[in-house]
């Protein structure tokens, strides 16, 4: 089937430059570093489903992989999510995290990549980001928090995991696909250069995802427990946990376990935790 932008030229929309995969290919992979390879796509289904797709035939860990458009882009649940061509950030990496670190302890991976994209992005971008629990990245847009980008860990085989980030940069508010989304360019970012946001992105991700695997996975001693509670939107507020089959829990999120699940105060007072493949949405109470 023939791309929905086989007729896009690079240069048809200047004021969305296409990324300079040479020079993030320089910039990114360096020697004893964790990024190995980086391959630029003009256009794809989905970078979660094509790196999936190749993760048994590559070595190792480290290969990104990019898409300057993503047709039939998946969120959580494969929601789906789309954008104009070179919008955004459309991102997938592929991680083998070491056979010491226990498998449980992986339930920390989209955490950590919300932590280093919010990080990365906060730097880079100038703006405040949030992160509302499991994996959604949040900015204020006309004192409103709304949806600028989203996390998607899937494994890949035994011992792999594909983690996808997702990031609205310069969608205008006629070009949202809902009108709860947002992007940096809204959020009044200091910078949408695309080049500088991924590298600081990938570079975060890089540096939490070292601190977590050199202590084994372990949360309060990676800092990345700490660093997510500090960020998270969703603690400290009421919300409703909609589960499958029609159920819900209404409570106060008040801590994330060391499993990275939310745990709600409910009004008979007791807590429940709740993970992130347990619900459907997470939404305000009322």
């Amino acid at each position: 089937m023939t791309p929905r932008n086989a007729h896009f030229s690079p240069w048809s929309d200047l004021d969305r430059p296409p990324l300079n995969a040479a020079a993030l290919r320089r910039a990114l992979i360096q020697p004893e570093g964790l990024w190995t390879s980086f391959e630029l796509l003009p256009a794809i289904g989905s970078t979660n489903t094509e790196l999936v797709r190749r993760a048994a035939s590559l070595p190792g860990e480290g290969a990104v992989l990019v898409a300057e458009e993503q047709t039939a882009g998946r969120g959580r649940l494969d929601r789906v999510w789309s954008a104009p061509p070179r919008s955004g950030i459309f991102l997938s990496v592929l991680l083998r995290p070491p056979a010491e670190i226990p498998v449980e302890r992986w339930g920390w991976l989209p955490l950590l990549a919300g932590v280093a994209a919010a990080s990365g992005l906060s730097r880079s971008a100038g703006i405040d980001m949030s992160l509302k629990w499991p994996n959604d990245l949040l900015v204020t847009v006309d004192g409103e928090e709304r949806k600028v980008g989203g996390i998607l860990a899937e494994r890949a085989g035994d011992g792999a995991i594909v983690i996808g980030i997702g990031i609205n940069v310069t969608l205008r508010a006629d070009e949202l696909p809902v009108p709860t989304a947002a992007s940096l360019a809204l959020a009044n970012a200091v910078s949408t250069d695309r080049d500088t946001l991924l590298r600081a992105i990938l570079r975060s991700l890089e540096h939490w995802y070292g601190q977590w695997r050199a202590t084994d996975g372990d949360p309060r001693l990676s800092q990345l427990q700490e660093a997510y509670a500090a960020g998270c939107a969703t603690l400290g507020r009421t919300v409703r946990a909609e589960l499958p089959g029609g159920r819900s829990l209404t409570g106060e999120a008040v801590a994330l376990d060391g499993d990275g699940r939310l745990v709600l105060a409910l009004p008979d007072g007791e807590r429940h935790p709740i993970g992130a493949g347990d619900i459907v949405h997470l939404r305000p109470a009322g």
